[in-house]
């Protein structure tokens, strides 16, 4: 399924990058953000196994990885980043200071994100498998993310006032698709604010 490979070249890519995150010596805040970043790893790679139909779903599983995922996003992601933290062996770049309310603006989208996740861990998977989620979710077949405002080309809002995400509207959608959004939040994220390594 397209999704699927949606999914599956999302999360491998973040999976990638955040596991990229050795410690190299690191002491300290950069420690404790490399070793929170390993964490979400982990469950960014087991709940990507049940997304693509590899392991059974499990939605006990799915709220206790969103629930990992949310203790480590927003505020508690942030505070990881102090002023003057960067530099070797930190991988994060100028750009999370000098450019701060979009790294903040992205951190706190993760926490809503993966909020909408823990609540849409019963709905299941977009095929129907692991759940109650079924095609017919999808608003006819136009994507995804639909319009831009609206929650899968229906008329229920998945975005709040301001343009953040909006936890209750996520929490009717399928897993996977709120999966695959915190997938592409974290390798925004990632792309723009963490130094590449050879």
């Amino acid at each position: 399924m397209k999704i699927q490979k949606i999914i599956g070249a999302g999360a491998i890519g973040l999976a990638s990058i955040v596991a990229a995150y050795a410690h190299g010596g690191a002491t300290g805040i950069v420690k404790e953000r490399m070793e929170a970043m390993g964490t979400m790893s982990d469950v960014v790679k087991a709940l990507l196994a049940m997304m693509r139909g590899e392991t059974a779903y499990n939605a006990d599983a799915v709220r206790d990885g969103a629930e990992t995922i949310r203790r480590h996003a927003g505020e508690a992601l942030t505070g990881l980043f102090p002023e003057g933290s960067g530099g070797e062996p930190s991988e994060a770049k100028a750009e999370v200071w000098s450019n701060w309310d979009e790294f903040s603006a992205l951190a706190a989208q993760l926490e809503t994100l993966s909020e909408g996740l823990g609540l849409a861990a019963d709905n299941g998977l977009m095929s129907g498998s692991g759940g109650q989620a079924q095609g017919g979710m999808m608003g006819g077949g136009t994507g995804m993310m639909g319009s831009a405002n609206t929650m899968m080309g229906g008329t229920a809002p998945m975005m709040g006032r301001g343009g953040s995400f909006d936890a209750a509207a996520l929490a009717a959608m399928p897993a996977d698709g709120v999966f695959n959004m915190i997938a592409q939040s974290c390798s925004a994220c990632h792309t723009k604010f963490r130094l590449e390594k050879n």
